[in-house]
C-alpha cells in the first residue's frame, strides 16, 4: 500500500490492461528508434542526417497532432488507438522489408518514409492513450496514475533501446523490426481487455465535445501548466544529446551497436529508477521548486556527458540525467491530469504534445545542425548551459510554478 494511504490503480482491471498496452507499444517503437539511427548513421556517417530522422518525423506529427486530439474527444479512445497501432504495424512491417532487401535503391529514403508514417501514428496515439489513462481508474486516483503510467514508460524505454541495440548487433534490422511488429500486436490486443472497464470514463457536457481551439485555450488560460510545459520542451530541445548517441558511441567513445544500447538505456534507467521510487512516495510538497532544480541538473548532467571519455561517467551521467527529467515529467504529466477536465484531455494533451513530442524531434534537427557548426562535443555543452539558462528565466516570469506547492484539483465542480 502506497505511504500516503491511497488505493493502487492495479486494483482496476482496464487499468492492468492498459499498463500491458502501453509498455508493449513503447518497446515496440523504441527497438525501430534505436535500429533506425544506426542503420542511418552506418549508411551515411553524418550527424546532420540523424537530425533528418527527427523532421521526417516531426512533420507529419504536427500537421495531425491537434485534429488527432479532436478524434480522441469524440471517438472511442479505445478505437482510436487501435486504428494508431495498426499504423505504426505497417510501418514496423515496412522497414522489416526494406531491411531484407539491402540492395534497394534510395534505401535511406524508405526508412525516412516509414519514420514519417511513425510520426504520425505516433500522432494519432498520443492523444488517445494520455485521455484514456484518465479513464481506467477513478479521477480521485488520477495523481497515482499519473506516477504509475510514467513509471512504467520509463521500464519500456529502459529496455527498448537496449533490446533494439542487441538484437540488431547479433540479428539483424530484420530481426529487429519483427520484433517490433510482434510487440505491436501484443499492444492491440490488450486494448480489448479495457472494455467497459472505465471507472474515470465521464460523458462530456452538454453540447458536445467541442472544437480544437477549446483545448488550446484551455491550456493558454493555465499559467502553472503552461509554464511547465514550456520549460520540459526547451530543456529537452536545448539539454537532449539523445540524437549525437550514435555519434558519441562512434567517435568519442568508440563502442558499437551494444554501446549505444547501452548509452539510449542509461537515462530511462535512472529515470526507472526514480519512476518507482516516486511511485509510492507522497505527492510533491514544493512541486514547483522540485522541478526547477531538477530541469537544472538535467542541464549540468549533458555537460558532465559532453566533456566525458570514459563509458561508465557517460552512462552515470545519463542515467542521473533520466532521474533529473523523470521529476520533470512527473510534475508535468500530474499537472495536466489534475488541472484538465477529462472531456478536455483530448485536445489538452494534443497541445500539449506540440511542445513536449514536438522538442524530441526539433531537438534531435538542433543537435544536428549544432553539432556540424560547432562540433559534436561543444554543441552540447552550449545545450547544457542554455538549459539551465531556461530555467532561470522560467523561473522569474512564471512565478506560480516556483511557488506551486502540493498539486490538487481545482476547487469547485468540473
Amino acid at each position: 500500500m502506497p505511504r500516503d494511504g491511497t488505493a493502487s490503480p492495479f486494483a482496476h482491471p482496464g487499468f492492468r490492461w492498459f499498463a500491458v498496452s502501453l509498455v508493449a507499444a513503447t518497446l515496440a517503437i523504441q527497438i525501430r528508434s534505436t535500429v533506425v539511427a544506426w542503420q542511418i548513421y552506418d549508411l551515411t556517417g553524418s550527424v546532420l542526417a540523424l537530425g533528418l530522422i527527427g523532421v521526417a518525423e516531426i512533420i507529419p506529427f504536427l500537421a495531425c497532432i491537434l485534429p488527432a486530439g479532436a478524434l480522441a474527444d469524440r471517438r472511442d479512445r479505445v478505437g482510436v488507438m487501435r486504428w494508431a497501432l495498426a499504423i505504426h504495424l505497417l510501418c514496423a512491417l515496412g522497414l522489416a522489408a526494406v531491411a531484407l532487401l539491402p540492395g534497394l535503391p534510395g534505401q535511406m529514403w524508405s526508412i525516412i518514409a516509414a519514420v514519417a508514417l511513425g510520426g504520425l501514428a505516433r500522432a494519432v496515439l498520443m492523444p488517445a492513450r494520455t485521455a484514456l489513462s484518465s479513464e481506467v481508474a477513478p479521477r480521485e486516483l488520477a495523481e497515482r496514475v499519473a506516477r504509475w503510467r510514467s513509471g512504467l514508460f520509463q521500464v519500456a524505454l529502459v529496455a527498448g533501446p537496449a533490446l533494439g541495440g542487441l538484437i540488431y548487433a547479433y540479428g539483424g534490422a530484420a530481426i529487429a523490426y519483427a520484433c517490433d511488429a510482434v510487440l505491436i500486436v501484443v499492444a492491440a490486443v490488450a486494448l480489448f481487455g479495457i472494455g467497459r472497464n472505465r471507472p474515470g470514463a465521464v460523458q462530456p457536457p452538454a453540447g458536445g465535445a467541442g472544437g480544437i481551439g477549446e483545448g488550446v485555450r484551455f491550456l493558454l488560460g493555465q499559467r502553472v501548466l503552461l509554464g511547465a510545459s514550456a520549460l520540459d520542451m526547451f530543456a529537452v530541445l536545448f539539454g537532449g544529446a539523445v540524437a549525437m548517441l550514435p555519434a558519441f558511441a562512434k567517435e568519442v567513445l568508440q563502442v558499437g551497436p551494444e554501446g549505444l544500447g547501452a548509452l539510449r538505456a542509461a537515462p530511462v534507467v535512472g529515470a526507472a529508477c526514480t519512476a518507482a521510487i516516486l511511485a509510492w512516495r507522497p505527492p510533491f510538497a514544493r512541486a514547483g521548486r522540485t522541478m526547477l532544480l531538477a530541469v537544472v541538473l538535467f542541464g549540468l548532467c549533458m555537460i558532465g556527458f559532453a566533456l566525458s571519455t570514459a563509458l561508465w561517467l557517460s552512462l552515470v551521467l545519463l542515467a542521473l540525467s533520466g532521474a533529473a527529467d523523470q521529476i520533470s515529467v512527473v510534475v508535468r504529466q500530474t499537472l495536466l491530469q489534475v488541472l484538465t477536465p477529462p472531456h478536455l484531455l483530448g485536445r489538452v494533451s494534443s497541445v500539449n504534445a506540440i511542445f513536449i513530442g514536438s522538442s524530441n524531434e526539433v531537438g534531435a534537427l538542433e543537435s544536428g545542425v549544432a553539432a556540424k557548426l560547432l562540433g559534436l562535443v561543444p554543441s552540447v555543452i552550449v545545450g547544457g548551459s542554455l538549459t539551465i539558462a531556461v530555467t532561470a528565466v522560467t523561473a522569474w516570469l512564471v512565478p506560480d510554478l516556483r511557488r506551486l506547492g502540493r498539486i490538487r484539483p481545482p476547487e469547485g465542480p468540473r
